[in-house]
Formats: structure tokens, sequence, C-alpha cells
């Protein structure tokens, strides 16, 4: 039978209702997940404004923005800032309703009780460390200099690349350890997130294809939405990335650049091997992309490991590194290494977008990181977390829970229940769950573009040897 046409762009009316299971966000959300997956609708496809379908299916404008929203998130449609939604992708689950279970919060995880650190619940899915594992008086003590700013620097709004002794002390670091970059190859940013946002802003528009790994940076996903951009997940485990499936979607969507971790992999704590390094760069020779490396871990690593920005010369890649690792994230103090051409253009975009960076804060770092005290500092943090590591592996076996792959270094350890795979049991509701016993979990769905097979969850391993997580997750364990 065919399906009956609304007047406003020739636009089917779906079969929904307030009669029907489920509700009417639900309703919108599986007809046009069919829609799309059956190929009816096809990758690149305009939807109907918010008006336009609200009028042919007789809703309210809000829930069709709670629907769109829901399918963004979905990465089933994309937003461009002025153009309206279009169809992204058509590899859906198969089934719809699979597919939906997770609501856009739980795929979100800009959670204020992630980053705040105020929060009195155990942040076992946190991503930052306890104050006294970064050397907290060294951090301090930093602090109190960059406060010591002379007057004459309270004029003005500071250098645009960032503090110019904090740049040269990067620079002179980089070379001796990686490779050879000069000061004016460095821009300074409010922290690695504040670096993706710049890129974004300067290499892409809307309706771009982004490579990601998955499971990835959570916030990076959303980021990518936010831009108006088409995020694409490339499977990424122990093994490292799956090369031959980038290749044949290089090959199909003609990506703008692609987001890596090759250093420490969060959430998964993998690093690329040489090998695997050279190819994702020949690829993106080859399909003439930009690489992303988030190096934001690199000083928790072993020496040795590969890296993207030394093997390429920053030709192809873009370094971001970040000091919330090392330091404190509250100093919100990033890095971006780039070629001299580029680096002018994230310039301009970070002057238009915000003016500058605190100077303060990079003061502070700067003093942190050039105080004779940091190396050692940085090596008993790396030999702490080897420990808490190992604990916390041991920790999570007598709860049943499995490494999903195991990590060569870091602060995270992921681990679940392989062999569980019940729809009605999934990461959100056990976070949830735990939550209420006073206790921050991120499942895998703050990871993953498309809906998972099992359960597992990133943890901190600073947190996890904790009798109080041990009780909790023996409490809900699957029999």
């Amino acid at each position: 039978m065919e399906e009956p046409s609304c007047n406003v762009s020739g636009w089917p009316v779906l079969e929904i209702g307030r009669h029907k299971k489920g509700g009417l966000v639900e309703q919108i959300v599986i007809a046009v997940s069919v829609m799309v997956g059956s190929r009816a609708l096809r990758i690149g496809t305009k939807m109907p404004s918010v008006r336009q379908f609200a009028k042919c299916n007789g809703v309210s404008t809000f829930t069709v923005v709670e629907s769109y929203d829901r399918l963004v998130n979905l990465g089933l449609l994309s937003s461009r800032r002025g153009s309206g939604y279009f169809v992204a992708r058509h590899d859906v689950a198969s089934s719809p309703q699979t597919a939906i279970q997770t609501s856009p919060a739980a795929i979100d995880a800009l959670t204020p009780d992630l980053y705040s650190g105020v929060s009195e619940a155990l942040p076992v899915g946190a991503g930052w460390l306890p104050p006294e594992m970064y050397g907290e008086a060294t951090v301090l003590d930093a602090v109190r200099q960059a406060m010591r700013i002379p007057a004459s620097r309270l004029r003005g709004y500071g250098h645009p690349l960032g503090f110019p002794s904090l740049r040269q002390h990067l620079a002179a670091t980089l070379s001796e350890e990686l490779f050879q970059v000069e000061t004016d190859q460095i821009l300074l940013t409010h922290g690695a997130t504040h670096a993706f946002d710049l890129i974004l802003r300067s290499l892409t528009k809307p309706g771009d294809t982004v490579l990601v790994e998955d499971p990835g940076y959570s916030n990076l996903l959303s980021l990518i939405r936010h831009h108006g951009c088409i995020p694409v997940g490339i499977k990424r485990d122990e093994a490292g990335l799956d090369l031959d499936a980038l290749a044949t979607e290089a090959a199909r969507s003609q990506p703008k650049l692609m987001f890596v971790n090759t250093v420490l992999q969060n959430p998964l704590g993998t690093s690329l091997s040489q090998a695997q390094a050279h190819r994702l760069l020949a690829l993106a020779e080859q399909f003439d992309f930009w690489l992303v490396e988030d190096d934001i871990y690199r000083e928790l690593a072993a020496r040795g490991e590969a890296s993207l920005a030394a093997m390429d010369g920053l030709r192809r890649v873009i370094r971001v590194g970040s000091f919330s690792k090392t330091l404190s994230p509250v100093l919100r103090v990033g890095s971006i290494c780039a070629s001299p051409s580029l680096l002018a253009e994230l310039v301009r975009v970070k002057m238009l977008t915000g003016l500058t960076t605190s100077e303060i804060n990079e003061r502070a770092a700067y003093h942190a990181v050039s105080a004779r005290p940091y190396k050692r500092m940085i090596e008993k943090l790396v030999s702490q977390l080897d420990d808490a590591r190992e604990r916390s592996i041991d920790s999570l076996a007598q709860a049943g829970m499995t490494p999903v792959a195991r990590p060569r270094g870091g602060m995270f350890v992921s681990a679940g229940w392989p062999d569980i795979q019940t729809p009605e049991w999934n990461g959100k509701l056990v976070a949830d769950m735990a939550l209420k016993a006073g206790i921050l979990l991120s499942p895998n769905e703050f990871f993953m573009l498309r809906p998972p097979e099992t359960v597992w969850f990133r943890f901190n391993v600073a947190y996890t040897d904790t009798p109080v997580l041990q009780a909790f997750l023996q409490s809900i364990r699957p029999r």
C-alpha cells in the first residue's frame, strides 16, 4: 500500500500516534531509522524543516526537535547551521528499537559531575587524577609564581600565540625528544578540546566527513556534530586501528580529517605500532586528509612509542598536546603544533572566537614544567599509575570483568562482561544504579558511535581498587 503523502515538500505522513506503543519521539525516531536503513532516504537527503515535519504529522515542534536531536546523536542525521538536517549514513542497527534505547543524555558524556571535581561521588569514570598524584606542591608553587606577574603584563590580552616562554620550552622539549619544531609553530589553547574546536572551525565545513576512532574520546563526537560534520567511526581494539576499513571508508566518503590517539588511546589505553602509524600516514597521503594526533598522554607512555608528528614532520599531521594529565586539568592549557601556513589560520580563528588565552594559566604551566622536580614528578606518576593499573585489573577480575584491551600504560582500564548481551541490561542502566550508590561510572555508550554489543566501562585506575566499587560491582554482577 502506498504511503500517504503530505502536501509539504512531498513528505510521507508517518504512522505515529498517541494511542500507539512508545512516545511520539520514540515512534518518530524508529520510523525515520527504518526509512534511512532501507535507503528510502538516501545519504545527503534534506529532511523537512522542524515546522514542516510538525505540520505534516500533527505533532508539536518540540517533539520534532527532540526527535531530530536523537537522530543526530545516533549519527543518522547531521545538522548544518542555517541549512537544516540531512541524512548522514545508512548503517543503522538491525533493530531501530535497539538503536534508540539509549537516550541522548546517555550518549553525550558532557556530564558536569564527570568534570567539575566537586561531586562527592567516587569519580571512577572521571578523566582527572587525585591532586596528590600530580605533585600538588609543584603545581601550587607554580601557581603562586605565576601570580607574581609583572604589572606591565596586566595591559593588553597577551600574545595571540600564547606565553612565549612556555612555547619556547615546548619547542625545545619536543625537538629533543620527538621531532624538530620551531617556537612559531606552536599555538597555546584552553586545553585539548579547545584545540580540537579551532581545528574543526579552520579545516571543515558543515557536511564534511570526519573520521574518528570507535571507541574514542567522547566529547569529540559531540563537538564534530556541533560543527555540522559527519563523524564516521573506524574500529579500534587491542590490535590497533582497522586500517582496511579506514581505506574503504576514505575512498567512499573523502574525509576532511581524522582524529587519532596514537599513544595510550582513550578509553582503551593501547598504542599504535610503528607499522600501523606508517600505514595510517600513507592512507592520509593517498586520500588527502589531515591527521590530528591527540598526543596528550605522551608523557605517561614509554619512550619510543610511535609518533605521527615525528614521522610526518607536520606536513599532514597536526599535533595536539595538553597538561591536564600531568599537572592539573584546572590550569586549562593545551597546545597545537602545525605547519606555519596552517598555524597562521588557526591563530586567526583563535582570535576571532576568543582573542587570546590566559597568560596567568600559561605562566603557571611554564613554571611547573620548567622546574627541576618536574621530570621526577612524572616518573613517580607513571610508577604510581602502573601499580594502580595492575591492582585495578585484579580488582575488576574479582567482579568477573575482563579488560576490553590490555592497556600499554596510562590512567584508564576499560573492562566489562563480554559474554553478557542482554538488550534490557546496558551501560547507562548500570551507571544510573552506580550514581545512586555514590559512584560515577563512564559507560561504553559515551565512547561509541553505534549501539554497543556488550557492556563495559572506562575505569580511572586511581579510583578503581576500592571496597566501595568492588561491593557495588559484586552486587550487580550478572550471574
